[in-house]
């Protein structure tokens, strides 16, 4: 199949899968703290891509290896911590939401820090997502409640975060493979991880049934929300450019909202008609 074609096959399988990342944070929240939900995501997915990925780790030059750990910390360590943090206090709609600011992130900080070139249709397809994730934010908080948007601070920093990543990527690790990019950052990960862990009071309630039931979903999380989703992204980021792989976040609120379908919530028509401007807006992002 055709690098043309596949990339928007990467794009679909991403969105599906980090578009039910949230609701599966809220599960894990039910039984453990927010440190707990973001320790277990990454051992869970540290162990699993270690069992499949040990060998890629030979691929991984010395030189490498720095920018393997600084990925690991821009890509994968805040940002599994700080979304765990915001949706304690906001909705997990408004988080995902908010997540579609990677793209714009990654595009401004791609011109100034990394000397990378877009096109004006790129940025224009930046700017017209970033107007359907506005409609989606003036009438995605439906259910109504209390939010704490100094929470939404911490969600624009790991889309910070996530830009910076995917362009130390794109400049640094675009000739290492995927899978070896995944499991050395988590290989990088999974000591700190576990010792975070074992500061929280997990020993004391880890007999609960609600505790096993969100480590349960937290292990869904791990395993195919974060290390098979990682290697698809790399894989994407290496075969398009950062800002069409950033992309995906466009699309993860058009299924976070259809996760809520399914508990009863309803889309409004604001709501269809902001999903239809995200889409337009990856089409131009996605143009060379």
């Amino acid at each position: 199949m055709e690098t043309k074609q596949l990339k928007w096959i990467y794009l679909a399988i991403l969105s599906l899968i980090w578009g039910s990342s949230f609701i599966l944070i809220k599960k894990g929240l039910i039984g453990l703290t927010a440190i707990q939900v973001g320790s277990f995501r990454i051992i869970f997915a540290a162990l699993f891509l270690l069992i499949v990925g040990f060998n890629s780790l030979k691929k991984i030059s010395r030189r490498q290896w720095k920018f393997v750990a600084i990925t690991s910390l821009f890509g994968t360590f805040m940002p599994a911590y700080l979304f765990a943090i915001a949706e304690t206090q906001v909705n997990s709609s408004i988080v995902a939401i908010l997540n579609s600011l990677t793209p714009l992130n990654t595009l401004i900080l791609g011109i100034i820090a990394f000397g990378i070139q877009f096109q004006k249709r790129q940025v224009l397809g930046v700017f017209v997502g970033l107007l359907g994730c506005l409609l989606l934010v003036l009438s995605g908080d439906s259910a109504g409640g209390t939010q704490n948007y100094l929470y939404v601070l911490l969600v624009v920093i790991a889309t910070l975060s996530y830009a910076i990543n995917v362009n130390l990527i794109k400049k640094y690790l675009h000739d290492l493979n995927s899978v070896s990019i995944t499991t050395g950052n988590f290989a990088v990960l999974l000591l700190p991880a576990l010792i975070i862990l074992s500061t929280t009071d997990i020993g004391q309630k880890i007999h609960f049934a609600e505790t096993q039931h969100s480590i349960f979903f937290v292990g869904i999380l791990g395993i195919l929300g974060t290390g098979i989703a990682n290697i698809l992204f790399f894989k994407l980021i290496q075969m398009s450019s950062p800002v069409f792989a950033t992309s995906v976040t466009y699309l993860i609120p058009i299924v976070a909202f259809f996760w809520g379908l399914l508990d009863n919530e309803m889309l409004t028509p604001i709501q269809f008609f902001g999903a239809f401007i995200i889409l337009i807006g990856v089409y131009l992002s996605a143009k060379k």
